[in-house]
């Protein structure tokens, strides 16, 4: 099941919708942006454009409070779209390809998540992909951060197919489901946790 609740303020304050399946148009909900973000479950892909499209954010159980929680790219903030996103299996096999066509040198990551492909020894232009097993999502800069490209099971032949402007990626890691992964989604190092308050049961 799949559950988001979209806030119109930052920190989960104003006006809030729940949605349990996709919205092709946040505005028929009356909402001009979005603040904040709560996944119950998930995961979710948010989208700046109507009609799921445009830059995407991967949205994974958690608390976003804030544009820069889920957008890691300074270009965008909004999210207009949202639409949940099936995680297909367990296994995560994923091949990265140097030139369009699934040509030139050739990157096969399984079952990992990968912050540099420089350091796997790889170079930063990706031209192709094929998602073999599993969703992934990719992204222009190490470490997780610049637009993110998601990758579901199936070809993407060129680089327009995952709508990038250039063939850049230089990390990717796997979308994880709470179905198969008990342990939980996936955290930037960058942003750790509140600490919880101890309950008083």
């Amino acid at each position: 099941s799949f559950q988001v609740v979209l806030f119109e303020l930052e920190n989960f304050q104003g006006r809030k919708a729940e949605l349990t399946a996709e919205c092709k148009d946040l505005g028929e909900l009356g909402f001009e942006k979005v603040g904040s973000v709560l996944v119950e479950s998930g995961p979710w892909l948010g989208f700046e454009r109507q009609g799921c499209a445009g830059e995407q954010f991967i949205l994974e159980k958690g608390e976003y409070p804030r544009w820069d929680t889920w957008s890691n790219s300074q270009a965008s903030y909004t999210i207009m779209s949202l639409c949940p996103l099936q995680v297909d299996s367990a296994e995560h096999k994923l091949l990265l390809f140097e030139n369009a066509g699934f040509a030139g040198r050739k990157m096969e990551i399984v079952d990992d998540d990968v912050p540099s492909l420089w350091a796997h020894g790889f170079q930063d232009r990706v031209a192709s992909v094929k998602a073999l097993n599993g969703t992934w999502v990719a992204y222009m800069y190490p470490g997780y951060r610049g637009r993110q490209f998601v990758f579901q099971h199936g070809e993407y032949k060129h680089w327009n197919d995952w709508e990038a402007a250039l063939p850049q990626i230089q990390s990717v890691r796997r979308v994880r489901d709470m179905q198969w992964h008990k342990k939980g989604c996936f955290t930037l190092p960058a942003m750790p946790a509140p600490p919880t308050a101890p309950s008083s049961s």
